[in-house]
């Protein structure tokens, strides 16, 4: 199976020193990348800008930009991707036009223009015909709110699986408020190290890989045990 895997953030120039980017470290996207190569896949890792070594066995492209990062995820999942997993924080908006050099302080206040970045993980659930997308949604609301939201993004971007995650994921070693949430339904899983969680999303890989119908979210008929979990200790949804 080949796996390609978007990671950490995007930056966008303001100028030529400036950029609008955030806190992702990247860490989630390569765990799932040294995971999955571990277990013998062939994986692509798309990555932004991050302070991390490439993992062994990957074949890594660095990105800065969204337009970039989107580039390098077409060509590597269309050529002859099966799956994906979607961990980069790709900026929302970018600077309408980029400053030459360096922008010169000026008045009191300035207004930056910005226009929106392509939807890189809505692409892949267009692209996917079957083959199986997960996202990630970070969110601040709480409860089922945060719920409806990672429902809504299963949906609004045709993918397979949304894990769902709170804000305290930023910076952590670990993904904090997990609910792994499909067409299915949703398992809350809690606080999960980044390469647990990782382990988790390649067996689901694996096991919707190849299936038959929409890939959004089919059910494999594997016994599953009363909460969600089969007999071997991953998660079914």
């Amino acid at each position: 199976m080949h796996v390609v895997i978007t990671a950490g953030p995007t930056r966008e120039p303001i100028d030529d020193v400036r950029f609008l980017s955030n806190a992702s470290t990247g860490r989630m996207g390569f765990a799932v990348a040294a995971e999955a190569a571990r277990r013998g896949h062939r994986v692509t890792l798309v990555s932004g800008p991050v302070d991390l070594r490439d993992p062994s066995g990957v074949r890594v492209v660095r990105v800065e930009t969204a337009i970039e990062m989107r580039d390098a995820f077409v060509a590597a999942f269309g050529e002859d991707g099966d799956a994906c997993v979607m961990t980069a924080a790709v900026s929302d908006y970018r600077p309408k036009e980029r400053v030459a050099g360096k922008l010169k302080k000026g008045p009191e206040n300035i207004v930056l223009e910005l226009v929106k970045n392509p939807d890189i993980l809505r692409e892949a659930g267009m692209m996917a015909r079957g083959r199986p997308v997960v996202g990630f949604a970070l969110e601040a609301l709480s409860g089922t709110e945060a719920l409806a939201a990672a429902r809504g993004k299963l949906v609004d971007k045709s993918a397979t699986m949304i894990v769902l995650n709170g804000t305290g994921s930023l910076g952590s070693d670990a993904v904090r408020g997990v609910t792994l949430v499909t067409r299915e339904g949703a398992v809350p899983r809690g606080d999960i190290d980044k390469a647990g969680l990782a382990r988790e999303l390649v067996t689901f890989l694996e096991e919707h890989h190849g299936s038959t119908g929409s890939g959004h979210g089919t059910t494999t008929g594997h016994r599953t045990d009363s909460d969600g979990r089969n007999p071997e200790g991953s998660v079914r949804v």
